[in-house]
């Protein structure tokens, strides 16, 4: 078996049958599916026992989040290779055999992600990319600004999983743990940062958008606080093991986060929590205006804008840089395909 493929499922009934029928239209086809059950109480499961194949197996257990259900999806999963697709998400039909095109040229890499496309809640393309770094990614960089940015966009080495594995009795029973089930949010980063600093494995990613990542609208501020509170508990944990790190990184990190988390706010309409974020961010490390002068100065801008405009005229604005950006962000990604492909 080459590739695993870990579908965490709880209570998304809308949308399991696209992502399941996105896995199953892979070019590639050496693949397994492991749907965890992770406690569903609705239809979910149900609409997923309606495909026919035989690759298609199922793990059934009490709620333990999204990374409790990758950690049970791993223990099943015989692939020489593990992928993640989270049930709202979606994949282009040559994701798989990219990555593994990827890993065969590279034996360094260990963790392969590619470039991800935002969509809807209905399914429909907003137009824009997940534009990150692709290369030459260390642990800091990672910390800051997190390339990978989704766990739906990512394929990793079973070795690399083995490396990062530790035990613990979480559950009544000692356990393997590669994701950290303690953690119910950020739990991705938590886990990429431990690869970059625990192992010797390359991070690198693939120019072209495979997934479709669907990005929720709404949501509570409460949300945004409370994932920047989990977030924080990834210093408190790495700071036991790697010192050095958080006390080098540690407030930079710390102003990225706040900088990502009020551009969530501003897409929630929040304002003066997005600019009260914006503020901590410039307190803590102000040198972020310089190291990304565009991007913060965007982010201010569309805080600011929102807080003084009124709804219809944002809105307007907002449509126009998304259709600005969208366009030069797909051309980047055209010239990069073209100029990687020869």
């Amino acid at each position: 078996m080459k590739v695993s493929v870990i579908i965490p499922v709880y209570n998304s009934a809308g949308s399991v049958a696209e992502t399941l029928r996105s896995v199953l239209a892979q070019t590639f086809k050496d693949f397994e599916i492991i749907i965890v059950d992770d406690g569903c109480t609705d239809k979910s499961i149900e609409i997923c026992q309606q495909f026919d194949d035989g690759r298609i197996q199922f793990v059934h257990q009490r709620n333990r989040g999204l990374a409790g259900a990758r950690n049970t999806g791993i223990r099943h999963a015989q692939g020489e290779y593990l992928a993640f697709v989270d049930s709202d998400d979606l994949w282009l039909p040559e994701k798989l055999a990219k990555h593994v095109d990827h890993f065969e040229r590279s034996s360094t890499v260990g963790v392969s992600f590619s470039r991800s496309s935002f969509i809807d809640d209905q399914g429909q393309p907003l137009g824009i990319y997940q534009m990150p770094k692709l290369t030459d990614i260390t642990p800091e960089y990672l910390f800051c600004r997190n390339p990978i940015s989704n766990g739906s966009s990512v394929v990793i080495r079973r070795d690399v999983l083995r490396e990062i594995k530790f035990q613990e009795n979480l559950y009544g029973e000692v356990e393997d743990f590669y994701f950290d089930d303690r953690f119910r949010q950020s739990e991705d980063i938590e886990c990429w940062l431990r690869i970059a600093l625990q192992t010797n494995w390359k991070i690198e990613g693939i120019a072209e958008a495979l997934t479709l990542y669907r990005v929720n609208m709404g949501g509570l501020s409460a949300n945004i606080i409370k994932q920047y509170e989990s977030w924080e508990q990834i210093l408190v944990k790495t700071q036991v093991y790697n010192p050095e790190f958080v006390e080098k990184w540690g407030n930079k990190a710390r102003a990225y986060q706040l900088r990502y988390l009020a551009r969530r706010a501003t897409r929630q309409r929040s304002p003066k929590i997005a600019v009260s974020l914006l503020h901590q961010a410039l307190k803590i490390h102000w040198r972020i205006l310089l190291e990304e002068p565009r991007r913060t100065l965007i982010s201010c801008g569309a805080a600011y804008l929102l807080w003084i405009l009124p709804q219809s005229a944002y809105q307007w604005l907002e449509k126009l840089m998304m259709q600005i950006t969208g366009t030069s962000q797909k051309r980047r990604i055209q010239h990069e395909q073209v100029k990687s492909a020869e």
